[in-house]
This record gives structure tokens, C-alpha cells and sequence, in this order.
């Protein structure tokens, strides 16, 4: 059985007490909380994901002020969209499964399949970081008054939000282990 590389699963491995490490000793015991240390950790790593997007999502929305209160009312339109999309995104992840299946759920996911799900996520975490930096300079332009180059930059930054969607719908597949 492998276990993944990763400080989230170390982290949460980490602060098991004492009461749960004796409680590891019990047959049938280690499995289960090995999934639920698992869980915790993807979930973590969700909301690290999440947190960062959202702080994309607030600056897009002060870029998109500051544009109004220059006038500059030619991109208006495309960084709404940019808001917009950000939004969804960040609500899907907010949302989104993080590997729970219940004792008589048809589709159960197990160790590997967690660990695939850790794997993915950590790809989706580094797309994540191509949409902040994408935003970013979005927001320098604006905040310089470079806005022939922030028509480019907002095209960046939807494009990058653009591949993390299409990444994040395969996500389930990952799961599920329909795809790898």
C-alpha cells in the first residue's frame, strides 16, 4: 500500500493522539483511519486550493474597480468574466467530494484511489498557482496604467482559469480511477 508524498497526508499523519495510535493496534482499526488520515489531508489540500483562488478572485474584483474608476470601460466586460468564472471555480472546489463513500455507497473509494485523488489535486494546486500569477500581473498592469497590456493579461488569466476547469471536471474520473 502505497502512501503519498505529501506534507498534507504528513501533517495530518502527524497530529493523530494518543488514544488513536492505540487505537491503530486494533485489527481492522489502522485501514480505517489510514483512509479517514487520507481524507483529512485531501481535504486540506482542497482548502488550500481554495483559499488561494479566492484571494484571485478578490483581486480580480479590485482590478475590475479600479478600471471603473479610471474609465477604462473596453475591458469591463472580459474581466466580469474573468469574475465570473473565477467565482464558479472557487465554489465547485469548495464543494467538491473529497473521497467519502459510505459503508453502502456502490462506488467505494479506497487507499489507491485517495492517493490518486492527493496526486491530482496536488497538479490542481499547481494550476492554481498559474491563475494567481495570471491575476496578478493583471492587476500590476491595471495599477500601472498599462491597459493596452491588460487586455492580454486578462486573456492570460482566463486561460489559466480555463485549464483548471477542464482539469478539475476530470477530477471524479481520477477518483474513480477511470482515468490516470
Amino acid at each position: 500500500m502505497s502512501q503519498p508524498s505529501s506534507s498534507f497526508y504528513d501533517r495530518a499523519k502527524s497530529q493523530t493522539n494518543l488514544q488513536e495510535k492505540i487505537m491503530l493496534l486494533i485489527p481492522g482499526f489502522h485501514g480505517y483511519k489510514e483512509r479517514e488520515i487520507r481524507r483529512e489531508s485531501d481535504k486540506l489540500l482542497r482548502n488550500q486550493i481554495y483559499q488561494k483562488l479566492s484571494s484571485a478572485e478578490s483581486q480580480a474584483k479590485d482590478t475590475y474597480r479600479s478600471l471603473v474608476n479610471q474609465g477604462i470601460n473596453d475591458t469591463w466586460d472580459d474581466t466580469d468574466h474573468l469574475m465570473a468564472r473565477l467565482d464558479r471555480v472557487v465554489e465547485r472546489i469548495n464543494h467538491s467530494e473529497y473521497g467519502y463513500a459510505g459503508f453502502f455507497d456502490v462506488t467505494k473509494v479506497k487507499e489507491p484511489d485517495l492517493d490518486r485523488m492527493m496526486d491530482y489535486d496536488m497538479q490542481l494546486l499547481q494550476m492554481t498557482d498559474s491563475v494567481t500569477t495570471a491575476v496578478q500581473g493583471l492587476k500590476d498592469s491595471v495599477d500601472n496604467g498599462r491597459v493596452q497590456e491588460a487586455k492580454g493579461k486578462i486573456s492570460d488569466a482566463l486561460k489559466a482559469v480555463d485549464s483548471l476547469e477542464t482539469a478539475y471536471n476530470g477530477r471524479k474520473d481520477v477518483i474513480l480511477g477511470v482515468q490516470q
